[in-house]
C-alpha cells in the first residue's frame, strides 16, 4: 500500500513514501493519527525505516518516511550534505506535507527519529506546538558529547584530521570547487565522521541501495553546536525515548538528560545493546512492539 509522496522544502522537492493506515480504527473526528519519520546521519528513507513503518500503519497509524534535501531520492543541488537545521526544516516541511494528506487530522502528527533524526525531532517538536507526540531511539541529543566521545575512542589527531577537512571543504566552497567528500562511516582509525567499533558493519546491515557512504567535510563542523538537548524543557507532548545503553556512537547519558528535562510525559524504553541492534532481531521486535503501544494510545 506504499505510495510516493513529494513535497516542498524550501523551493526543493522531497521524496516520500505514505503508507496509508490499514484501518480507521484510530481516527477521530479529525481523522487519523500520521508519524513522520525521518533517518539519522547520512542515512536514507530505505535504510530500516520500512519495517517500523509497516507495523505503524497495521496498527491504524498513516505513516511518511522522507530524504533529506540532497538525499536518496529527493532532489538538491548540494548533495551529501548533513546539517542539522536543513534537516530540521525539511522535517517542518514533511509534517506540513502529512497535515495535508486526505483522512489525516493535522493535530495528530508525531515525529519520529533515530539516531542522529532522534535529536532532530526533539527540536521539532519543541518548534511546532502541534505536534502531538515523539518518538526518538538512539538518539544523538548532544553535538558536544559525541564530540567528547570521538575524543575518547579516536583520539585528539582524527578530531583534527576531520576539522581540517571540514576546513578544506569550506574554502573550497568559497572558491567555486565542488564539495570535498568524506566517508561517513568507517572502520576504527580510518578518515570517517563514525569510526567506532562495529559501527561500519551496523550500517552495512541496515542502508538501502541509495546510501552514499559519502558526505560533505564541511558537515563535521556544525555537530558540536547540535545540541537537541537544549529544546528538551520546551517539549511538553507525551514522548518515548528508546535507550540503548551500549551506544557507542551516540551518547546514552545525553538521552537520560533529555529524560529529565522533558516538560511532558516520558516514557523510557532501555535496552541492554549497541547502537545498531535496535534496528534488527529480537530489539526490534520487542522496542516497534512498545512504540506501537504507545502511538496508538496517543
Amino acid at each position: 500500500m506504499r505510495a510516493d509522496l513529494d513535497f516542498d522544502s524550501h523551493g526543493t522537492r522531497c521524496s516520500a513514501w505514505h503508507f496509508p493506515a490499514a484501518d480507521d480504527a484510530l481516527a477521530g473526528p479529525g481523522g487519523r493519527p500520521c508519524v513522520v519519520m525521518g533517518h539519522g546521519f547520512g542515512a536514507t528513507k530505505d535504510a530500516g525505516l520500512e519495517p517500523f513503518a509497516e507495523r505503524f500503519a497495521a496498527a491504524g497509524l498513516d505513516v511518511v518516511i522522507f530524504d533529506y534535501r540532497g538525499y536518496g531520492t529527493s532532489d538538491g543541488d548540494l548533495r551529501q550534505n548533513v546539517h542539522h537545521l536543513r534537516h530540521r526544516e525539511d522535517y517542518h516541511a514533511a509534517v506540513a506535507a502529512a497535515r495535508a494528506l486526505d483522512g489525516v487530522d493535522p493535530d495528530r502528527i508525531i515525529v519520529w527519529g533515530s539516531s542522529y533524526s532522534g535529536g532532530h525531532v526533539i527540536a521539532v517538536a519543541a518548534q511546532d506546538t502541534r505536534i502531538a507526540g515523539v518518538v526518538s531511539q538512539g538518539a544523538a541529543m548532544d553535538g558536544l558529547a559525541a564530540v567528547l566521545l570521538i575524543l575518547r575512542y579516536a583520539g585528539p589527531l582524527q578530531l583534527l584530521r576531520l576539522t581540517a577537512h571540514a576546513l578544506r571543504d569550506i574554502v573550497g566552497s568559497w572558491l567555486g570547487r565542488k564539495p570535498h567528500l568524506i566517508p561517513v562511516v568507517g572502520p576504527p582509525g580510518s578518515l570517517a565522521a563514525i569510526t567506532p567499533e562495529g559501527a561500519e558493519v551496523g550500517y552495512t546491515h541496515i542502508m538501502g541501495p541509495t546510501f552514499r557512504n559519502e558526505m560533505c567535510a564541511r558537515g563535521i563542523l556544525p555537530i558540536m553546536v547540535n545540541r537537541p538537548v537544549t529544546f528538551a524543557s520546551k517539549v511538553a507532548v507525551p514522548t518515548m525515548l528508546v535507550l540503548a545503553t551500549q551506544d557507542n556512537v551516540a551518547p546514552p547519558s545525553a538521552v537520560r538528560a533529555v529524560a529529565k528535562k522533558l516538560a511532558g510525559r516520558v516514557q523510557v524504553e532501555t535496552f541492554d545493546v549497541g547502537h545498531f541492534d535496535i534496528y534488527v532481531g529480537e530489539t526490534f521486535e520487542k522496542s516497534v512492539a512498545a512504540q506501537t503501544a504507545f502511538l496508538t494510545g496517543l
